[in-house]
């Protein structure tokens, strides 16, 4: 009888907790424009009850109390929300965005700070910036965005030529170009070939955000490489949810922009030499009647029958932009993969880029991978890592601007090409400019620039005590470069063709160790100290290979033995390295006073004897003025501050072993009536060789 009872009594609290427990189910969709958002999490507020939404935004969570519970709902970029469930078995909302969230906080040297406790000059830009306007590099995509950051695109063709100044010119003898940190690691700040630099090789497409560091207070942290500015990259990373799947393309055609240069036609031009040489015999009459071959009457110029008609008019009227551009479709693919759980996360992107240029025979290939993994293995201990590939070709058709001058420079009175196959040139006509066409540069001269770069780091963040991290970074970055060169013999005056080679591979890597210290005291003090060490180590080796007057010219570069003159073969090696210490001070009052002190020593193997180390402080003050009691609820000013900085920088970016006393092995002399070759003093050395500053 008590058995009974007992199951009866079980029964019935089983009964009541069914009817007390709800299935929700519900869709979440961004405010902003209604799409869905997948891999929110939806908790039970009070308990460990939860879920996550699937690609279509969509959820399903169990909750004990239908009747006086609250779903909590958060997503990265928008507001928290917590809906009361109300009895409610369908719950669907549209999430609001928190632009806030991404101004909060910005990525500084070596850290993280609130936009509103910046001492320096920092610039930012988000990833909805960027995918604003698609670019091929990610310097292109960088113009305009921040001020104070001029960027120069100095040619026509997919990704080139792009140079990148932080409040200008820092530097007359050393590169000028910034320093660019990915996720932590440092990048060469040298040129590859035809100036190209390794931040040209990044996938846009996995950037989250950029910021840029401006002033002596922000750079000092990167000491002896932050004197032209310091470029901060962050990229794409997994974030715990169900694993998502993202497809992004988008197409594009050159056309030519409204800014069209216009130019003589063939009867204009013509008419224009008439005029000229008319003008001749009225402003200079003697040397006219003297007959100086300067003054050739023009008519005697239009003989030849190729390009004139017997009384002289043209037979072409070449429109040269027109022949020179091509309208090809360009194409840009990105698949991505993203997901995990609380404790590890994962990302992997595939990339490809087919931009055919706006000239002729240009275009650029790009292949691309990317994966990163984080993992907290311990509640003290997070481990990660990044390792990105990317391989691209390119026909560089701008070497020395000559194609992009010569178009407005062509005859427009010549064809491309004569009847018997052979190219049209300034040089046919007489007494003209020497020079070759545009089409025929193009056409007749390849420049492919072949480049494979890696990009890895590993990182560890251990929690030593409370407010107290260490955080060490092992990065690398591996660039190697074939760069393919070949000229037709129709290109040069004595009609030989000419080829060459070269095979660069350029290593770096760094080890960074860091402790960061954080501690608020009643609320009105706040403490950041950061100390840290760090070592970097750069080689390069090189080889090249060139030779003239081939049997013909489709082996191109394809077999430089080939060739019987001039056939020279070089090769050289390089490295050098960086030895680091740094450190800096954050200190705020109540949210408004802030001062940052910011030291770095650094020493490098370029330099002499005298002077291996360097130090480079900076301070800064702040004051938040909008936070003062007379500002507050003012209308008119929401945010107001007053800064001043100070701070040295250096530029390390000159040539290796530029302290060090060379040898040249070009000395020749006669001995014993025979010449031999020598080798000798090329350079002195110079100890006391020192940073810029």
């Amino acid at each position: 009888m008590k058995q009974r009872l007992l199951k009866l009594v079980t029964l019935f609290f089983l009964i009541s907790a069914s009817a007390m427990a709800q299935t929700i189910t519900g869709r979440i969709t961004s405010g902003v424009d209604g799409s869905p958002l997948p891999g929110v999490s939806v908790l039970v507020k009070g308990t460990t009850t939860g879920t996550t939404t699937d690609a279509d935004g969509k959820y399903t969570v169990n909750v004990p109390d239908s009747q006086s519970g609250v779903l909590t709902m958060s997503f990265i970029g928008f507001k928290i929300r917590e809906i009361p469930i109300n009895n409610r078995t369908t719950i669907d909302i549209a999430m609001e965005e928190d632009v806030t969230l991404f101004n909060e906080v910005v990525v500084i040297g070596y850290g993280t700070q609130k936009r509103s406790d910046l001492t320096g000059a920092v610039g930012s830009v988000n990833e909805e910036k960027l995918r604003e306007r698609p670019a091929t590099s990610l310097n292109q995509a960088l113009s305009g965005r921040i001020s104070g950051v001029q960027v120069n695109t100095n040619s026509g063709r997919p990704g080139g030529r792009t140079n990148v100044r932080i409040r200008g010119f820092s530097s007359i003898n050393s590169s000028n170009n910034p320093l660019y940190v990915v996720d932590g690691v440092q990048l060469p700040q040298g040129n590859q070939n035809q100036f190209s630099q390794s931040i040209d090789y990044l996938n846009p497409n996995d950037v989250v955000s950029i910021e840029v560091l401006k002033d002596a207070s922000s750079t000092a942290i990167y000491g002896a490489r932050g004197a032209n500015g310091v470029i901060l990259i962050t990229t794409k990373r997994g974030k715990a949810g169900e694993g998502r799947v993202t497809y992004d393309v988008d197409f594009s055609v050159p056309q030519v922009g409204p800014n069209k240069r216009e130019v003589l036609n063939a009867r204009e031009y013509l008419a224009t030499e008439d005029l000229a040489w008319a003008n001749m015999a009225k402003f200079d009459p003697v040397g006219w009647n003297a007959g100086k071959w300067a003054y050739l009457n023009p008519a005697l110029r239009r003989t030849d029958p190729r390009i004139f008609d017997a009384s002289g008019n043209p037979l072409f009227d070449t429109d040269w932009l027109e022949e020179t551009t091509q309208h090809k479709l360009s194409q840009n693919h990105q698949l991505g993969f993203t997901g995990g759980n609380e404790r590890t996360t994962y990302s992997l992107s595939l990339g490809y880029r087919d931009d055919q240029g706006f000239l002729k025979t240009s275009f650029l290939t790009r292949y691309s991978g990317r994966f990163t993994l984080d993992d907290q293995v311990k509640k003290w201990l997070k481990i990660g890592g990044t390792l990105s590939f990317n391989s691209q070709v390119e026909n560089l058709v701008d070497i020395n601007d000559a194609v992009a001058r010569q178009i407005v420079e062509d005859f427009p009175f010549l064809p491309v090409k004569y009847e018997n196959g052979m190219y049209a040139d300034n040089r046919d006509y007489p007494f003209a400019e020497g020079t070759r066409s545009s089409m025929h540069r193009l056409f007749d001269r390849d420049y492919i620039l072949n480049t494979q770069t890696t990009l890895g780091s590993v990182y560890t963040n251990i929690n030593l005590a409370k407010g107290l991290e260490m955080r060490t970074v092992l990065g690398t970055n591996f660039i190697t470069q074939a760069n393919n060169q070949f000229s037709a013999g129709t290109l040069d005056a004595s009609g030989i063709a000419s080829a060459s080679t070269s095979n660069e591979k350029q290593t770096f890597w760094s080890l960074e160790n860091y402790l960061t210290y954080n501690k608020t005291i009643n609320e009105i003090h706040a403490f950041t100290g950061l100390l840290g060490i760090s070592w970097q180590e750069s080689t390069g080796f090189g080889m090249s290979q060139n030779a003239r007057n081939f049997p013909s010219d489709y082996l191109s570069y394809n077999n430089i033995g080939a060739g019987s003159d001039n056939r020279n073969v070089g090769s050289g090696a390089n490295r050098h390295a960086l030895n680091s210490y740094f450190g800096r001070v954050n200190y705020s009052l109540m949210g408004k006073y802030l001062l940052t002190v910011t030291g770095r020593a650094d020493g490098s193997s370029k330099f002499g004897d005298n002077n291996k180390f360097s130090f480079f402080p900076s301070a800064a003050l702040a004051w938040r003025i909008s936070e003062e009691g007379f500002l507050a609820n003012n209308r008119l000013i929401s945010n107001l501050k007053l800064r001043t900085s100070f701070g040295l920088t250096g530029n390390s970016e000159i040539p290796p072993y530029s302290s060090l006393s060379l040898l040249n092995s070009n000395y020749r002399t006669v001995w014993n009536d025979i010449a031999v070759g020598g080798t000798g003093l090329n350079r002195l050395a110079n100890p006391d060789l020192r940073w810029e500053k």
